[in-house]
């Protein structure tokens, strides 16, 4: 999984990271930036991590902010992280534009739809979830790109997807 991460502290200011995880038989492997990085990390106590990072140990308390940013305390450090997330960066280069016409909801990756959040008949905002399709252990809730009616849900709760398969149409 690759993400986007930005970085913020008062002393060193901002800075963009690409962070890239893969899962192996020895725990994760981390490239950041490119480059591979010797990690092992362990959640110490209810959001508090103990990370090594190439030989050296980090305490870092982790705060969830409401407008779901991270507060990361370190010793007398404190950052600001934010994952910045390629499908929405659209939507905040243009402000609050909502997608207009008849939508279909197509599932961005394969996996297994775990709850149905609407019906077909329902009206929803835009930004609202419409359902949520599980992929590698995670949860993904898809939301709706637009305000409107539910005009048809064509998934079921259960059933396993492909990428790109249409779960519903908003219209």
């Amino acid at each position: 999984m690759r993400y986007e991460v930005r970085l913020a502290s008062s002393s060193s200011g901002e800075k963009n990271c690409v962070l890239e995880l893969e899962r192996d038989a020895s725990g994760w492997r981390v490239i950041l930036d490119g480059r591979p990085v010797a990690v092992d990390a362990i959640e110490i106590a209810t959001n508090t991590l103990s990370i090594l990072l190439e030989g050296q140990s980090f305490e870092i308390g982790v705060t969830p902010a409401p407008d779901g940013k991270l507060n990361l305390q370190t010793g007398t450090q404190e950052f600001t992280a934010e994952v910045i997330d390629p499908r929405a960066w659209s939507g905040r280069r243009h402000g609050n534009v909502e997608a207009e016409g008849r939508q279909q909801i197509v599932a961005p990756m394969p996996g297994k739809i775990v709850r149905l959040l609407v019906k077909a008949g329902d009206h929803v905002e835009a930004g609202q979830g419409l359902l949520v399709v599980e992929a590698m252990k995670m949860q993904n809730e898809i939301r709706s790109p637009k305000g409107g009616t539910v005009e048809r849900v064509l998934a079921k709760e259960g059933q396993p997807v492909n990428a790109g398969e249409v779960l519903c149409v908003v219209s």
